[in-house]
């Protein structure tokens, strides 16, 4: 294996989580599928928590990582990830990739899977429009007047890249100002102390390359 990666381990129960039962066995199962190849286990995050509650914190920690590095989320199991087929299409819609160790080929799988029923939709939608204007002509309905109402194509392209890029930008600074404010927590309070940790850390920039104190200032102001 090659690359980065944050690994994820949940246990069901207090108990399991303070006996490491089911969790050795998943940590081993992550340290064997990584022998061997370029790797790096960033983080090993260890949740107690159901898989049937949807609110769980250190998920959102791994993710929140994930993120920071672009580093891939690896699993034991992919049920100790979730069993929700709509929470694992809303974590590949957000970008971040992830490996069940138990199923290698999964990830690919349910892309295509959902992707396929997507762009199935997309176009049964699309045929259903086609649909309703060729019946709307029929009837002698004038369509030429409905451009006037709308924005450009190039128009909408620019609006939409510009909320993209908010977007983004909003979910960084929500991805990083825990990190800095657990820092500052620590004792470590100049700019320039914030950003070598964050370096020492190896926590990407913004923009990649390393962190700058301006760069912090710019957050801690945001």
């Amino acid at each position: 294996m090659n690359g980065e990666f944050v690994a994820y381990y949940r246990v069901s129960t207090q108990k399991q989580g303070q006996s490491g039962l089911g969790l050795e066995a998943q940590k081993t199962a992550v340290h064997q599928f990584l022998n061997g190849g370029r790797w790096k286990l960033l983080h090993e995050l260890v949740e107690v928590e159901s898989g049937k509650n949807a609110d769980r914190p250190k998920l959102a920690e791994a993710l929140r990582l994930c993120r920071l590095h672009r580093a891939k989320l690896l699993v034991a199991k992919l049920d100790r990830l979730s069993r929700s087929v709509s929470f694992i299409s809303t974590m590949m819609e957000s970008g971040i990739k992830f490996q069940a160790v138990d199923m290698p080929d999964v990830n690919e799988m349910v892309l295509h899977i959902l992707a396929s029923v997507a762009q199935g939709e997309a176009k049964a939608i699309s045929d259903r429009t086609k649909a309703a204007l060729a019946a709307a002509k029929a009837r002698g309905v004038a369509l030429g007047g409905l451009k006037w109402n709308l924005p450009s194509v190039s128009h909408l392209g620019v609006k939409e890249s510009v909320r993209v890029r908010k977007e983004n930008a909003s979910k960084y600074r929500a991805d990083i100002l825990p990190i800095i404010r657990q820092k500052q927590a620590e004792g470590i309070i100049t700019l320039k102390a914030l950003a070598d940790a964050l370096n020492a850390d190896g926590t990407p920039a913004p923009r990649g390359g390393q962190w700058q104190p301006t760069q912090v200032m710019r957050l801690l102001k945001s």
